[in-house]
This record gives C-alpha cells, sequence and structure tokens, in this order.
C-alpha cells in the first residue's frame, strides 16, 4: 500500500452533519429572538469550531456575553441531538473496512468538540474502527495547524510521507500540507470544488472507493 494511515475530517468527509449543526444553531437563535439561517448556510460557517461556528451564525456586533450564553446554550442542545439526522456519506463505511481490511491505521482529526467527536464518531462507526479520534481540546491550537496532526503521527510512529489526509474544506487541505501530508479533497461536502482547488488539494476524488484506489496506489 502506498500509505499506511489515513487522516479524516469529520463534519462534512465522512458523516453528513449538517442538519443537525443548523438545527440545533436555529434552534438556540430562534428563542434567543435572533434571525436564523437557511440549513445550506450553514456549510460555510462551520470547519473552524464551534466556538467561530456560534461568532458566524450571530449577527453582527454581537457581545462578548451574547456570544459566550449562546455557545452554552449550543452546546447543551447540540448534545442531546448530535445524531438525529446525522448518518455516514454513502460508501464511507465501506471504505473503512476496507482499508482497516489491508492494515491501514484510521484516525479522525476534528475541530468539533473532543468529547462530541468522540461520541458521534463511535455511534456510527463502533469503537474499534478509528485508531485515534482526536477532536478539538486545549491541548492542540485548532485546525489548520498542524501540531495535533504531527502528534497523531508520533502517536502511530508513521511519518508524513505514509499518512495521507482527507477533507472537505480549505481549513483541512491547508492542515495537510502544515504538517507536510498529501491533501485529499472530497467533493461531497460541506465546501465546493473550487475552494478545495484553490487551497491546493493534490487530488480531489469524488467516490469513497476513489480513497481506496489513492491508497493503494493505483491512482496518482
Amino acid at each position: 500500500m502506498k500509505y499506511q494511515a489515513v487522516f479524516f475530517d469529520l463534519d462534512g468527509t465522512i458523516l453528513n452533519t449538517l442538519d443537525d449543526l443548523a438545527d440545533s444553531a436555529n434552534h438556540v437563535l430562534a428563542a434567543k429572538g435572533f434571525p436564523v439561517h437557511p440549513t445550506e448556510r450553514y456549510k460555510t460557517f462551520v470547519g473552524n469550531g464551534i466556538p467561530k461556528l456560534i461568532e458566524r451564525m450571530l449577527p453582527s456586533g454581537a457581545s462578548e456575553q451574547i456570544i459566550a450564553d449562546t455557545l452554552t446554550d449550543f452546546q447543551a442542545y447540540y448534545a442531546l441531538h448530535k445524531n438525529d439526522k446525522t448518518a455516514p456519506y454513502p460508501g464511507i463505511p465501506e471504505l473503512l473496512q476496507a482499508l482497516k481490511a489491508r492494515g491501514i491505521k484510521l484516525c479522525v482529526l476534528s475541530n468539533k468538540q473532543h468529547d462530541l467527536s468522540v461520541a458521534i464518531v463511535r455511534h456510527h462507526f463502533g469503537a474499534d474502527t478509528f485508531n485515534i479520534i482526536q477532536g478539538q481540546s486545549d491541548r492542540f491550537p485548532t485546525k489548520p495547524d498542524p501540531t495535533s496532526c504531527r502528534f497523531i503521527m508520533e502517536q502511530l510512529s508513521i511519518s508524513a510521507p505514509h499518512t495521507l489526509y482527507v477533507g472537505d474544506s480549505n481549513v483541512d487541505m491547508q492542515t495537510a500540507h502544515n504538517a507536510g501530508l498529501i491533501a485529499c479533497g472530497v467533493s461531497w461536502g460541506f465546501r465546493s470544488v473550487e475552494e478545495l482547488t484553490q487551497a491546493g488539494a493534490d487530488v480531489i476524488v469524488t467516490r469513497p472507493s476513489d480513497i481506496l484506489s489513492f491508497v493503494a496506489g493505483e491512482v496518482q
């Protein structure tokens, strides 16, 4: 195999979490009397962590106290509704099984809060699919900072040339390059192929099975 490990982003890459994120955000906004947003708008709000999502969804000029209160309310509501509509993208479970069967180490690296990342991933894929699940925590800066990515490689004793990073946004492409990894963009996620291209994606795939072919070295 060309690669020994594959790091996946979470939201928009292996799981379609958009509806639950949007529904939770709009519930909190409506409860506070703020305007809500179309679900599609949240595709550009997410990707840099929940605190940044809160800033983007609130009206411009919201006070620090309003931001903090909204963050608290969102986290509480989303924790209860994070799996109402969330589901793996078609072909992702099969891809993960195929990679694991070939001895590829699998990791999730997300800007979503760590405990939520672990809970959501294990709910949909079980406890044994991924070697490491790393969400946002005080231990590391958020992506695209490469610190968490490099930490995971150290834990797995795998070097950058043998690690593939897969994601759906410019943040993911930047994270990969900042860590010295090949950046694989997926076309089915929250962001556009144009964004991935502009962010320097080394390859863009249109089906999960394409990732298996790339990892195996069957396509360049």
